[in-house]
């Protein structure tokens, strides 16, 4: 559909306004892109817009679990080219899922197909793309088929670099399919394992050939602009690809543009390869999804609001620091006011901040880059990690001059942030007067909404949360009942979690807001001891009462709870 009639039914159905549309005119992105990236409109808002236009219902298909014997009812060449899906069907009646459900030559076809009564659903495109890649079965089958090819021996040079190219295509087509951060392709004596990590945990799904693993790695080292003749020294770089299949680039693709973050560090048996995924698409940056409880949220937004200062992120590697800052630059990008980043590496790309990368081939550091940001007459800065006391006092005077500095730290939680920054040289006043809020948090696994069920404690199991006195006195004072009343959730495994149970993340959160006591203490060195006590006093929520939240809920599970807070 093009933007011209799509425009047209916005705004006739009072979903947008003239003023929404001259704006996305105005920009260069397409008219859903620069509605959607703004959070003008969302994919349901939309969906529902359309569907409301066409006088059918709106789907949500990425929340439908489509079954394999359904999903090939049509064929996928009809699915591709009359872009519709089959998502459901029972003795009653067939769901169809379309894009133009006006379209009478694609209904009528489908009517004669099925015997039941058919009822049309209106899907997006983006849905309609994910749907369609259901249709390319497993990433070992692929693999195989690939593999087959490569014996044999009457293919060229040329038709083998063909192969290469599809192999590692494969590769990151299927783990963006499956959700997946990171893809590891690690090489053993005798073979070589491909892993993805999918929501914080590690997945084994291939193995390929030792043979094949400098073939592939040549490959990945060109798109990422690397040395290919380099084997003994770690080595960095980037690429991108489309994420509707297409093929890696390293230019402009079609589709949803992926950029991949590639290291290549030399091992005892080759080379390991870690490509990170970094989809703007499926990283949103808003706070409200992140997992902010609606107290902890205020707090953050109460901070941001204020024109200096600084705001704290904290925790382990992989915890979700950084989306968190990108989520809050967010809110604070506007065309009225400059801000500049010093980051290790840039993850994304934000329209309309400035963003500089720490090169240490260059003697560009974290300090040496907040020096020149400093001087760049920024409103806003953000420092993705504070390493060392230099950059610490760089970052407490430029919130003293008038700026709102942002940035991460490596403590266990929020409290211990205060004195790890005097322990970095600053000066207790200093600190009391510079920080307005300090964030502490943990990434947990979310119970798969397709396949959660809810249960009651088994003797066994009320006998061992029972050992864990804190837990459960935590969880009678969150919920005001005995254990064995309590409802508790988990995800019995399914298609749509590949049978783990779980899909997705959320944070686990403790918030520090800067009270004028909290300021006291800090300016006398207390203890960490005696700053979580007051935090408590005033409503501060530890991170494993915010986890016990969620587990009451039907967020996440006990067990992911306590793998990652415990205090």
């Amino acid at each position: 559909m093009e933007d011209a009639q799509i425009k047209s039914i916005l705004l006739e159905q009072g979903y947008v306004s003239e003023e929404d549309i001259k704006k996305a005119e105005q920009s260069e992105e397409k008219l859903l892109s620069f509605l959607f990236s703004k959070n003008i409109l969302t994919k349901e808002i939309f969906g529902q817009a359309m569907a409301e236009h066409f006088k059918v219902s709106f789907t949500n298909l990425a929340k439908v679990k489509i079954e394999d014997e359904i999903l090939h009812l049509i064929p996928e060449a009809v699915a591709r080219a009359k872009e519709v899906i089959v998502f459901s069907q029972d003795e009653k009646q067939v769901k169809i899922g379309m894009t133009n459900p006006d379209d009478l030559v694609v209904k009528n076809l489908i009517q004669k197909k099925f015997s039941l009564p058919v009822k049309i659903y209106y899907i997006t495109p983006q849905d309609l793309n994910s749907a369609l890649e259901l249709y390319q079965g497993s990433i070992k089958d692929a693999f195989d088929k690939l593999l087959s090819k490569i014996k044999d021996e009457s293919l060229d040079r040329d038709a083998r670099d063909e192969l290469m190219v599809n192999i590692v295509d494969k590769l990151l087509e299927f783990g963006y399919l499956n959700k997946a951060s990171d893809i590891h392709i690690e090489p053993y004596r005798e073979r070589v394992k491909v892993r993805f990590r999918i929501d914080g945990v590690m997945h084994e799904v291939l193995e390929i050939p030792k043979d094949l693993h400098e073939l592939i790695l040549t490959r990945i080292k060109i798109l990422a602009k690397m040395r290919t003749d380099e084997h003994r020294a770690a080595q960095d770089g980037k690429l991108r690809f489309s994420a509707r299949g297409g093929s890696a680039s390293g230019g402009k693709v079609q589709g949803e543009p992926v950029d991949v973050r590639v290291s290549v560090v030399p091992i005892v048996e080759g080379e390991n390869v870690v490509m990170r995924l970094l989809s703007a698409k499926s990283r949103q940056f808003s706070l409200t999804g992140l997992g902010f409880s609606n107290k902890n949220l205020e707090k953050v937004k109460r901070s941001i609001k204020n024109p200096h200062g600084m705001i704290l992120v904290t925790g382990p590697t992989g915890s979700g620091k950084t989306t968190t800052l990108y989520a809050v630059l967010k809110i604070l990008n506007k065309s009225s006011i400059h801000v500049s980043t010093i980051e290790d590496p840039v993850e994304y790309d934000i329209e309309g901040v400035s963003q500089i990368q720490v090169n240490p081939k260059t003697n560009l550091s974290f300090a040496k880059g907040l020096r020149a940001i400093v001087r760049q007459d920024p409103d806003i800065i953000m420092v993705g990690e504070i390493r060392d006391s230099e950059t610490a006092s760089i970052a407490i005077n430029s919130a003293l001059t008038g700026h709102l500095v942002l940035s991460t730290l490596h403590t266990n939680d929020a409290v211990t942030t205060l004195p790890r920054l005097i322990d970095m040289e600053v000066e207790p006043f200093l600190v009391a007067s510079t920080v307005n809020v300090v964030i502490a948090q943990r990434l947990v696994r979310k119970i798969c909404q397709s396949c959660r069920v809810s249960f009651k404690l088994d003797k066994e199991q009320k006998k061992s949360l029972e050992h864990q006195k804190h837990i459960s006195e935590l969880i009678k004072k969150v919920k005001n009942k005995d254990i064995s009343q309590i409802n508790f959730y988990k995800g019995t495994g399914c298609k749509l979690c590949a049978n783990t149970g779980y899909l997705g993340r959320a944070g686990l959160f403790e918030v520090l807001e800067m009270t004028d006591e909290v300021r006291e203490l800090v300016n006398s060195r207390a203890s960490s001891d005696e700053l979580n006590k007051k935090a408590r006093e005033q409503g501060m929520q530890s991170m494993l009462e915010d986890g016990l939240q969620k587990v009451l809920n039907g967020e996440t599970t006990l067990e992911e709870v306590l793998r990652v807070a415990r205090e």
